[in-house]
């Protein structure tokens, strides 16, 4: 059938925005109305003429509304195939009329579970099970049936009958049952995602939903298509956060924000985070915001040209305008708050008007996400506390512990070989994503230099030889936290008490790559 003509539609919305003006819509052109329940009730409110589900069935509606549309005068209705002289004998004998449009959506589902403290009582209550079952049989008979699964299809829909007689083409019809099964697909995922968790298990049985919110200009790369989805609004972050002023933010801007901001709402204290292709180049806590980012920038401001930066608080103008005069440039910026008064400070920089202002609060997904070639990885994403046990035969100074726990929180935010020089509260040295723990080590001497001398230091993982701590103790590395466990741990401890370097084991890893 190229074009449908519209006679007869069941109209079953919880979201009614945007109902009564699309129904108006339809009953110019002639279409009677199905409908039960609040939908019902919101069209007769409107003035307009309406069949009851339960009248049609001849059967009421039961189970305090969980059973109305489950009836095979409702399904017969949507599901046959007129052109099939079966299908029309069937109708015939039973009474049943052609439903030509299915207008539906679906319980909140994803916004219930969203909610803070929900009980399992109320998501279950949540579940919609005849709008789902609405949804698709009318996109499995797209060949004859309109589905409407959202809202947002009403002005289109109805622009296209107007213009064509009351008709929907093959090609809207495909398209609209494409949808439709979007939509349940990712409502099952939904729940599917959300009931572990429950019952002890920590990941997805077998689906993990996924919402398209926007395509990017491209991906890495100016050759690569890209788009930016959501898991339903369960967790926030950047993907949920609201873009103050710059441009369109990019796939590389959206990482790039991720990587800092997760790394900023790690830690307690006034804190910034500078990052640089999702490596931190600086990081560090202080009293205010301002002497954090000014300690954080410090750490490498060569990197820190063209980066994106983190604040875990509100921002603040006195900070803004420190940014405005101390950093070269800024690609994009966030932080839990940013008020129009701090947002004209920072575009009134040189390199203001291109800034990137993002606000974001902390995500806490109950896991992670990566693709592989012709696959997909999942894994927790909590992290474990560290059981600190002193190895050597000096303990850490008071000021030493406070810098190995500050240092413990960065390197797990670095790409693994991963190793972090800190000192008061900020890093000096920073080097990772290395093949070798002793290249990262030099490298993060080398940008450290003098500010190596009173360090502390911080691996992702063992010291698989004593070269590397004895190549940060040359440097004035006075004390090391690391997770231990390698067979040659008692080299690496002898080493340590040689160099009088107190060295901390937490009995965890923290690989990132």
């Amino acid at each position: 059938m190229s074009k449908v003509r519209i006679r007869w539609a069941l109209l079953s919305v919880y979201d009614k925005t945007g109902l009564v003006e699309f129904a108006r819509g339809l009953a110019r052109m002639g279409i009677s109305f199905l409908s039960s329940g609040g939908t019902a009730s919101a069209l007769r409110d409107a003035g307009l003429e309406v069949t009851d589900v339960s009248e049609y069935t001849g059967s009421p509606e039961i189970l305090g509304g969980r059973v109305k549309t489950l009836h095979p005068k409702i399904h017969g209705g949507i599901l046959a195939r007129t052109d099939d002289p079966a299908h029309r004998k069937d109708l015939e004998r039973d009474g049943i009329d052609p439903i030509d449009m299915v207008v539906c959506n679906l319980y909140p589902f994803e916004k219930t579970v969203a909610a803070e403290g929900v009980s399992m009582a109320d998501a279950i209550e949540q579940i919609d099970i005849g709008g789902v079952t609405l949804l698709r049989a009318a996109a499995k008979n797209h060949e004859r049936v309109v589905v409407v699964p959202a809202a947002a299809e009403y002005t289109a829909v109805l622009k296209e009958m107007e213009g064509n007689e009351g008709s929907v083409s093959a090609e809207t019809r495909l398209r609209l049952g494409i949808s439709a099964f979007s939509r349940t697909a990712a409502y099952d995922c939904a729940i599917a995602g959300w009931l572990p968790g429950r019952d002890g298990s920590l990941l997805p049985l077998e689906s993990v939903a996924l919402t398209k919110l926007t395509d990017l200009r491209y991906g890495e790369n100016p050759h690569q298509r890209a788009a930016l989805y959501t898991d339903g609004g369960r967790s926030k972050g950047v993907a949920g956060g609201r873009i103050r002023a710059g441009k369109q933010l990019s796939y590389n801007n959206l990482l790039d924000l991720s990587a800092a901001s997760g790394l900023a709402y790690d830690l307690e204290a006034p804190c910034c985070v500078v990052v640089k292709h999702t490596n931190p180049c600086g990081a560090a806590v202080a009293d205010s915001l301002e002497a954090a980012f000014c300690k954080a920038h410090e750490c490498d401001p060569l990197s820190a040209f063209g980066s994106v930066v983190a604040f875990n608080q509100p921002l603040d103008g006195a900070t803004a305008r420190r940014m405005t005069a101390d950093a070269p440039f800024v690609e994009a910026l966030i932080a839990p708050e940013v008020n129009d008064e701090v947002v004209e400070i920072l575009r009134s920089a040189r390199w203001g008007k291109s800034l990137r202002i993002v606000e974001a609060g902390p995500a806490s997904p109950r896991y992670e996400m990566r693709s592989i070639s012709g696959g997909y990885l999942l894994q927790t994403g909590a992290s474990p506390t560290p059981d600190d046990k002193v190895q050597s035969s000096r303990a850490p100074t008071d000021q030493e512990w406070k810098d190995l726990r500050f240092a413990w929180g960065v390197v797990r935010h670095v790409k693994s070989n991963a190793i972090v020089f800190a000192s008061e509260g900020a890093t000096v040295g920073i080097g990772g994503g290395q093949m070798s723990r002793v290249d990262s080590v030099h490298i993060a001497v080398r940008k450290a230099g003098d500010r190596a001398k009173g360090a502390v230091l911080a691996s992702d993982g063992f010291f698989p030889f004593p070269d590397g701590l004895e190549a940060a103790a040359a440097a004035g590395v006075t004390a090391a936290i690391q997770p231990g466990g390698s067979k040659r741990d008692p080299e690496v401890i002898e080493a340590a008490n040689r160099l009088g370097v107190a060295l901390v084991h937490t009995g965890v890893r923290h690989f990132l790559h």
